[in-house]
């Protein structure tokens, strides 16, 4: 395998697709990849637990068509297969380090939550990554490297996220704190766990904040590659407050919020807001519908990790 699979997957990012075509392949791919994960579960065919991030692809998407992965750093979380693919486009290492395999990118140790691939890093404990995001981005600084940290709004809570605001804007760290706020912790309502603004949550430490209101891949993307920008000239952090939906459950079937709300956060799934905007969308679900099946195949065939 050359060089660039082993890092970058441009194909199955679509490098050579105009942006709006690439997209909207970004975004089916992540649906499908973590759908398939869920049937998965379903069947028996996968152990221990699993994040989705159906309804946030866009974030994904937008973000890292923003950064330059050739350089910059990405730290992301629990709800992490979307970022990673986006990241890199590895479906197949992907697979295989969630069902156990050698083959994974972890080597089939890290599983759903825990990853590492190049400069893309994931952890279940909610801002665990955040002081360590920020001591990238300064060791990184003279090499025109930002890092990038995907939080929750669930983790608005952790101690470690305003120390690593505080160092940051103390050192003049070139960091992208990104909120994801799809409303809702697990099972626990935003306003029943966040005081104050999120939004503004950074302005106290010299830093500042901004605010996307939209699961539309290319309204993020419009928003935060100035955001980008304006880090890398700088050298100083930023804080993004990113409103967004949470499609399906916390962890496979925890959902505990009701059917009607569910049903009403569907109108601004990022898939449907998307759709029309491409010549072809048919021939790109197809696309990714043949690479899910033929990559998965594969990976249920590799060679299971030892369990020492």
């Amino acid at each position: 395998m050359n060089e660039i699979l082993q890092n970058i997957d441009a194909e199955v990012l679509g490098a050579e697709l105009p942006r709006t075509d690439r997209f909207y392949r970004q975004l089916v791919l992540i649906r499908r990849f973590e759908q398939k994960l869920l049937e998965l579960f379903t069947n028996n065919l996968l152990a221990g637990t699993t994040h989705t991030s159906m309804g946030q692809e866009a974030n994904a998407v937008a973000i890292m068509e923003a950064l330059e992965l050739d350089k910059d750093m990405v730290w992301s979380n629990h709800r992490c297969h979307g970022h990673f693919l986006s990241y890199c486009g590895q479906s197949y290492r992907l697979f295989a380090e969630i069902l156990g395999r050698r083959t994974g990118a972890c080597g089939g140790r890290g599983g759903s939550q825990h990853l590492h691939w190049r400069n893309f890093y994931s952890s279940g404990i909610q801002g665990g990554f955040a002081a360590a995001a920020v001591g990238a981005a300064l060791a990184e600084k003279d090499k025109g490297a930002i890092s990038c940290i995907f939080m929750g709004d669930g983790t608005m809570g952790e101690g470690a996220v305003y120390e690593a605001l505080n160092f940051a804007s103390l050192l003049s760290a070139p960091v992208l704190f990104v909120v994801e706020d799809n409303g809702i912790a697990q099972t626990t309502p935003k306003e029943l766990g966040v005081a104050g603004s999120i939004t503004d949550r950074a302005k106290a430490f010299g830093i500042d904040c901004h605010h996307i209101a939209s699961t539309d891949a290319d309204d993020i993307y419009k928003g935060v590659a100035p955001i980008v920008d304006q880090i890398r000239s700088s050298g100083r952090p930023a804080w993004l407050h990113l409103e967004t939906v949470r499609l399906g459950p916390h962890s496979k079937g925890d959902d505990t919020r009701d059917e009607t709300y569910v049903a009403e956060l569907q109108k601004r799934d990022p898939l449907v807001l998307y759709r029309d905007r491409v010549s072809d969308p048919d021939a790109l679900e197809q696309w990714c519908d043949d690479h899910i099946a033929e990559v998965l195949e594969v990976a249920l065939k590799d060679e299971v990790a030892c369990a020492s």
